[in-house]
């Protein structure tokens, strides 16, 4: 049974805790921003979404309100996040002429009937015609080119903003999987807290990111590197600049990463043998904007015995995973999640 014939009016949505990402057929990637929304308090409508509203966090007056209404990989703020798919989707219908979209939605695979329902009354409110949702993980495996429907095992480690999701996957679907609420955010959150406590500044969530991007490490780099911030000074209340090292920021962030290794090592163990020797052989697959911290596939190596491959452009990985799902949906409706209730 077929449940689309894959026209450019359907795209794929990663709808991320840090980043919302769209693809559109014969287009590729359209739209990469930040899961930020700036709103009017007072008439409730929308002001600034993306890369504009993401300055405005922790900057606003009172009658503004700028949030990320994902956190931890789910929708916090339902309205929110209905107005930023609302503005998203009509954004890309009026680029491209197109109405009554049909979509496909990345979500954590952790995700709980309710906040399915949620993301999927906020997409069809923002005028879709259907919605289908597929898990992140699935999604992100597509979308490093892994054959998730042979008969075989794969494993994928996503680290996305709210989310470490990691999934082994074997004949179209996700036969372990852990969701883990450690991710980039929390990594950040570790660099202002360590920032804090060590130095006696208070630096942004925007700063810590940045710090995490440039000399970021799981393990010592071959020489260390240096980054000057600037922040508040705990002490006299005043602006101050300071120098960071690559050492301080990896061991700012060594115990979330510990426990994102973890995680991995659980769903490993918890593997049928069959494709246990399956996932030996051809290795573990990371994802997402994680897998650009530098040494991290390295860490990972070590403590699971196991190759670790990062997969060519990981922050777009689950994005193009939608994307493809919708073009070879004979093969793959059934990595879609309510694809099935659908029937």
């Amino acid at each position: 049974m077929k449940f689309f014939n894959f026209t450019s009016k359907d795209i794929g949505i990663d709808l991320g805790t840090a980043n919302m990402l769209v693809t559109l057929k014969g287009k590729g990637i359209i739209i990469n921003e930040p899961s930020v929304v700036a709103i009017d308090k007072k008439t409730g409508a929308i002001l600034a979404s993306g890369t504009e509203a993401k300055e405005m966090l922790g900057r606003t007056p009172d009658q503004i309100k700028a949030v990320r209404p994902l956190k931890d990989g789910v929708i916090a703020d339902f309205t929110a996040t209905q107005l930023m798919l609302k503005n998203i989707i009509q954004k890309v219908c009026r680029r491209y002429g197109i109405s009554r979209l049909r979509v496909v939605v990345g979500v954590p695979s952790g995700i709980t009937e309710v906040e399915e329902r949620a993301v999927e009354e906020s997409v069809i409110q923002a005028g879709a015609k259907e919605v289908y949702l597929i898990e992140e993980p699935m999604a992100a495996a597509i979308g490093a080119n892994l054959d998730v429907a042979e008969p075989s095992g794969n494993i994928i480690v996503d680290i996305g903003g709210g989310t470490t999701e990691v999934a082994v996957i074997s004949l179209g679907g996700i036969v372990v999987s852990h969701s883990l609420r450690i991710a980039g955010d929390e990594l950040d959150e570790d660099i202002v807290n360590y920032v804090k406590r060590e130095m006696g500044l208070a630096i942004g969530e925007s700063t810590a990111e940045e710090i995490k991007k440039n000399i970021g490490c799981a393990l010592p780099l071959m020489t260390t590197e240096t980054m000057e911030i600037r922040g508040r000074d705990l002490n006299t209340g005043l602006p101050k600049n300071i120098v960071v090292t690559s050492e301080q920021i990896e061991h700012a962030m060594k115990e979330s990463i510990m426990e994102i290794i973890d995680i991995v090592k659980q769903t490993l163990e918890k593997t049928p043998p069959e494709l246990a020797s399956d996932v030996m052989e051809k290795g573990i697959v990371l994802a997402g904007g994680g897998a650009l911290i530098r040494n991290l596939d390295k860490l990972i190596s070590e403590k699971t015995g196991m190759p670790v491959f990062i997969a060519e452009d990981p922050l777009d990985c689950v994005v193009k995973g939608t994307g493809k799902t919708l073009e070879d949906l004979e093969r793959l409706k059934t990595v879609l999640i309510n694809a099935r209730k659908r029937r």
